[in-house]
Parts: structure tokens; sequence; C-alpha cells
């Protein structure tokens, strides 16, 4: 816990402090939810493109693949259009697969 000096030791003082922590921490909690929000992104690309190029339902499915998926998940921010989204920067950015294995190595 952090002392507060007598300096701010006044309405005014514990009202800064107040704001100043809510704001760093918001910052925070916004840097948290965007990198969590890239990973699922990411997996969620790879996930579709491993079932595509491997999947044994891949010709039923055909290019309604997405629409079906997305009607299926019922969640929001995973219409088609974020699928889509989600499987082109899997695409364009496979790399990142090293960075979540490093990540997640050294978390262990």
């Amino acid at each position: 816990m952090i002392k507060m000096d007598s300096t701010e030791n006044t309405f005014q003082g514990l009202a800064r402090r107040i704001i100043q922590t809510h704001q760093a921490l918001q910052i925070a909690v916004i840097k948290a939810v965007n990198s969590y929000l890239t990973i699922r992104n990411w997996l969620i690309g790879y996930y579709i493109v491993e079932f595509e190029q491997n999947g044994e339902d891949r010709a039923t499915y055909g290019g309604h693949l997405l629409s079906k998926l997305s009607a299926k998940l019922n969640i929001r921010g995973l219409s088609e259009t974020n699928l889509k989204n989600a499987r082109q920067f899997y695409q364009v950015y496979p790399e990142i697969r090293q960075l979540l294995t490093d990540e997640f190595t050294n978390a262990n």
C-alpha cells in the first residue's frame, strides 16, 4: 500500500490520487485486453486455416464455412467478417506462433 504524504492528506489530494490510480490502471487494463484480443484473433485464424487445410468436413462446408461457423458460435464479435479478418490476420502474421510459444514456455 502506498502511504499518502501530508500534502495529499486533503480532500483534493484524495481525489487526485484516486483519479491517477484509476487512469494508470485503466490504461494497463486496455493494453492487456488488446493483447489478449490479438492473441484470440490470431488463434481463431489459425484454427480456421488448419481446418480448411486438413479438415475432413472441408468439402461439406466449402465457401460457406465462415457463415456457418459464425452462426454456430453465436458469439458477439465473431461475425463472418470478423472470422475472415482473423483468418487473414493469421495468414499475414504466421510468425506470431513463435512469440506465443516463447511466451507460454517462459511462463511455466
